[in-house]
């Protein structure tokens, strides 16, 4: 079976020094080449650790644009 994998690395020690990333969108028409059952890992330290995907680690962070209601 295939494996995607994307090889990661710290950029910055906030989001505001990330250069640029995929928006939802991005990631969406990318991964729509691939078979709905192919599996994502993570690689870090150039292939020397991994991790996975899952639902419960995605967070949403509204910044200092939420409003308070």
């Amino acid at each position: 079976m295939e494996k995607l994998i994307y090889s990661t690395f710290r950029e910055g020690y906030g989001i505001d020094q990330v250069n640029r990333t995929m928006t939802a969108g991005e990631l969406i028409n990318f991964l729509a080449q691939y078979d709905e059952d192919t599996p994502i890992y993570l690689s870090f330290d150039n292939g020397y650790t991994y991790g996975g995907i899952t639902e419960e680690r995605f967070e949403e962070d509204y910044g200092e644009d939420k409003d308070d209601e």
